[in-house]
């Protein structure tokens, strides 16, 4: 996060939150399966081909859709160059839409399906040639970076912009509470607040995008 401007580096954290909102309602739609962690989905996968393999299908689909959603979007971000972090999230925005659209007509597998090629798509918001830089759906790098600028910061190296990474993992917890609390009050009808939202992001990424142009976009 240190290579960036604060403007982007709050478009992440609000991007994890994103991502937090809308793995909260995938994991209560999937029943205890994720849209985003996919680290969690492989212990699933592991766990489940233990018990019963039969079990095992769901996770490895999840799993199937997410990376495919990381290839398209990487597809996209390559060609978008130095508007990448807007059609990205154009490209993210609009799956959501599909999925609450998916939700208000109660196919839970179409809106999974859409959210979770959103989600991985959407960690190309922050690349640069092939690289993903700052991935915005999955936290536990950015938890080892503050861990190790922390580290730093105590034995007097501190780390420039050590804090935002600390920052990445609190937005997609607030995200998390935000989006399990939505479910409890509206159920599906939460995705058209995650579809919102993205849409929201989308505006600030073209503003910044726009305004200061940044090589390492």
């Amino acid at each position: 996060m240190h290579r960036y401007d604060p403007s982007r580096r709050l478009l992440g954290v609000a991007l994890a939150g994103l991502a937090g909102f809308t793995d909260a309602l995938g994991f209560l739609t999937a029943g205890g399966y994720f849209v985003s962690f996919m680290s969690g989905n492989t212990t699933r996968l592991g766990v489940d081909l233990a018990r019963d393999w039969s079990l095992a299908i769901l996770p490895a689909l999840l799993i199937t859709g997410f990376v495919f959603g990381v290839v398209v979007g990487a597809l996209v971000a390559e060609r978008a160059g130095a508007r990448r972090k807007t059609i990205v999230i154009g490209m993210a925005g609009g799956l959501l839409i599909l999925a609450a659209i998916a939700a208000q007509i109660g196919s839970d597998r179409i809106y999974l399906a859409f959210t979770l090629v959103a989600m991985g798509a959407l960690n190309n918001a922050f690349s640069r040639k092939g690289a993903v830089l700052v991935g915005v759906t999955y936290m536990t790098g950015a938890l080892v970076r503050f861990g190790q600028g922390l580290a730093a910061h105590l034995s007097g190296h501190a780390q420039p912009g050590w804090l935002w990474n600390g920052g990445l993992w609190l937005g997609l917890a607030i995200g998390a509470t935000a989006g399990a609390y939505s479910w409890s009050r509206i159920e599906g009808q939460a995705a058209w607040i995650a579809a919102g939202f993205a849409l929201i992001l989308l505006v600030c990424a073209w503003q910044i995008e726009r305004r200061t142009p940044q090589s390492a976009s």
